[in-house]
């Protein structure tokens, strides 16, 4: 190291480590950073999955002349999921976030069932 090019460990943590620290901590961050690519491989498998069921649930809507949305449902559903977070050392206010971005997502679907856009 000199004097024109710092040393990145240092700069980044404060403390300088040595290259095998190095490699071990890189190797350590690629294993994480894989765990949680499958996470979100998952994640986003069980989002298809639960748009397929909430497609259904837009049919039976626009079948039956339902509106898009069920605004009793939903309160309810974010009370579920706070509590939920709670339990699992998630911020509350995360997934209620979460949750009404998808709700929105899925009122947007069922509208455009309602509209026959889905229709074949």
């Amino acid at each position: 190291m000199n004097a024109e090019t710092p040393d990145r460990d240092v700069a980044a943590t404060g403390a300088a480590t040595s290259p095998e620290e190095r490699d071990a901590a890189i190797s350590r961050l690629l294993g994480i950073r894989s765990s949680i690519d499958n996470i979100d491989a998952a994640l986003i498998h069980l989002l298809a999955e639960r748009f397929k069921f909430t497609q259904q649930v837009g049919r039976l809507k626009a079948e039956h002349g339902l509106p898009p949305s069920d605004p009793d449902r939903e309160k309810r559903q974010i009370e579920r999921l706070r509590s939920l977070a709670e339990d699992a050392h998630l911020d509350p206010a995360f997934a209620e976030k979460w949750f009404n971005f998808v709700v929105a997502e899925v009122i947007r679907h069922h509208e455009e069932i309602a509209d026959g856009a889905d229709r074949p």
